[in-house]
């Protein structure tokens, strides 16, 4: 049986894969499955669970990722994501690594797929059905959860420049599954915006992410001074990690919505 990921590639499955993750969220979800002695490199934002993955060499950042580092390492699959890795990278990669495998999940339930392919090709497919078990479950439950009056909500990821998300973002479904809805800023996926009147007068909220970009309550509190609308903080990992932390997540925004 062939496993297809996110750009329609088949991978077999392969017992004895040899894997460099570049996406932090994956790598937790491939400890989570119980593959962490197949783990040959990680990125250094691969920090979950900390404990596990310190003995696992790592091989740059995300977008600045060390072609010679995963070379020696010698690896058998890597896998990446649309939007944490730059395709020239994966390009290079791809030119020695046998296998390179495409992920790229923009709504909650895409969790599902992305379990039973890691699962799948890296054959714990047992453990992924079990993890995707408590995860519907979960799902279920926030959808099923009381829920307050819809929001217009800015999720802004980053400032100088000040940056939010797209409607077509993992994150954007997220807050859609409690009934929140985002500004549109324009085309780009991840837009830059300006403060304006106009702009504080759509929303109802501000959310500051702790990641990527290490928003704190000071800069919370001082915004809303700023705006005069409401600020909160909000978890960046429990938002936007896909795969094992999902599962937490959906418990996270659940709470955010009974807020």
């Amino acid at each position: 049986m062939n496993y297809v990921d996110s750009i329609g590639q088949q991978h077999a499955a392969d017992p004895g894969a040899r894997i460099v993750s570049l996406v932090p969220s994956i790598t937790e979800l491939l400890c989570e499955l119980g593959l962490a002695p197949q783990l040959a490199g990680r990125t250094g934002f691969c920090i979950h669970p900390a404990e596990v993955v310190k003995s696992i060499p790592k091989v740059g950042g995300t977008k600045d990722v060390n072609i010679e580092k995963i070379r020696k390492l010698a690896p058998t699959h890597v896998v990446v994501n649309i939007d944490e890795n730059e395709k020239p990278t994966v390009d290079k990669l791809a030119e020695f690594v046998p296998h390179i495998v495409v992920t790229h999940p923009l709504a909650p339930q895409d969790n599902l797929e992305l379990a039973r392919l890691m699962g799948g090709i890296f054959c714990a497919g047992q453990k992924a059905e079990q993890w995707c078990r408590a995860f519907e479950a979960e799902l279920q439950a926030l959808r099923a959860a009381p829920k307050g009056p819809p929001q217009r909500a800015l999720y802004c990821i980053w400032q100088d420049p000040w940056m939010s998300i797209s409607r077509d973002t993992y994150i954007a479904r997220m807050l859609a599954e409690i009934g929140w809805t985002i500004p549109d800023l324009g085309e780009a996926r991840y837009p830059r915006f300006e403060w304006t009147e106009a702009l504080v007068e759509e929303v109802d909220q501000v959310l500051l992410s702790t990641e990527p970009y290490r928003f704190t309550q000071e800069h919370a509190d001082a915004l809303e001074k700023q705006i005069g609308k409401p600020v909160q903080l909000v978890d960046g990992e429990m938002m936007s990690w896909y795969g094992s932390r999902a599962l937490e997540g959906l418990r996270y925004l659940r709470g955010l919505a009974a807020a």
